[in-house]
C-alpha cells in the first residue's frame, strides 16, 4: 500500500497538480483518508524524502521539494525497473513481441476502466 501512496504523490507532482513548496497532507490525515495505518504513510513519506520528492520540516509538515528532476528520476527509475521485470517474465514465458505488445495494450485499456482511490 505504501508503494501506491508513493506512486500517487509522484504522479501528482509530475502532472503539476502539486507544485514545489505545496504542503502534503499530514501523515495522520492521509492515513485516515486512505484508511491505512500511520506507519504505512510514514514509510511512504520516508521513501519520498529519500528520493528527494518531498522535504519534511520538523513541526511544519511535509512539502513538495523544489527539485522536480529528482521526482522525474525516481519515476523513470521505477518505470524502467518494472518494464525490465515485465520483459524478463515475457522472455521466461516465451512470448512473441506482438503478444507482449497486445497484452500491454489490453492492460492499458483495462486500467482506463478502473480508478483506484486517490490522494486528494
Amino acid at each position: 500500500m505504501y508503494a501506491q501512496i508513493v506512486e500517487q504523490i509522484v504522479a501528482k507532482v509530475m502532472s503539476g497538480a502539486w507544485q514545489a513548496g505545496d504542503p502534503l497532507p499530514s501523515i495522520r490525515e492521509l492515513s485516515a483518508s486512505c484508511q491505512v495505518s500511520v506507519i504505512t504513510v510514514k514509510r511512504a513519506y520516508l521513501e519520498l524524502e529519500r528520493a528527494g520528492v518531498i522535504v519534511t520540516r520538523q513541526g511544519k509538515g511535509s512539502f513538495v521539494a523544489d527539485a522536480l528532476d529528482a521526482t522525474r528520476n525516481l519515476a523513470t527509475s521505477e518505470f524502467q525497473t518494472a518494464l525490465q521485470g515485465l520483459l524478463d517474465a515475457a522472455r521466461t514465458l516465451g512470448l512473441e513481441r506482438r503478444e507482449i505488445v497486445d497484452r500491454v495494450e489490453q492492460a492499458l485499456s483495462a486500467q482506463d476502466d478502473t480508478t483506484p482511490p486517490s490522494i486528494e
